[in-house]
């Protein structure tokens, strides 16, 4: 068995945001920790992909921009801030968790 579990965030990084604003999303991507590419359907992913024993994806949803991980969670809550100071700075909006 696994010694990591499910982890999930929803940021404020909405679908409908200007093109503009979500071809930056690649340079916020790549900065991250772990990161592995995209897979074969488009999706961001870091530390591994779908099924490997650690790793995170993001999905664009309504809600927001969605993370998926399996791993640590105080890897993943640190993951997460890191990413939050980044795209904050390269999108030029304050990224955070809408439920927050």
């Amino acid at each position: 068995m696994s010694q990591f579990s499910p982890q999930h965030c929803n940021l404020n990084i909405h679908y409908n945001l200007p093109k503009k604003v979500w071809n930056k999303m690649p340079k916020v991507y790549k900065q991250l920790p772990g990161w592995k590419g995209w897979s074969k359907e488009g999706i961001p992913h870091w530390f591994g992909y779908d099924h490997d024993e650690v790793s995170i994806s993001a999905s664009v949803e309504p809600s927001g921009l969605q993370f998926s991980g399996n791993l640590d969670a105080e890897v993943f809550e640190v993951w997460i801030a890191t990413f939050k100071q980044i795209a904050t700075n390269v999108l030029g909006f304050e990224v955070v968790e809408p439920e927050l």
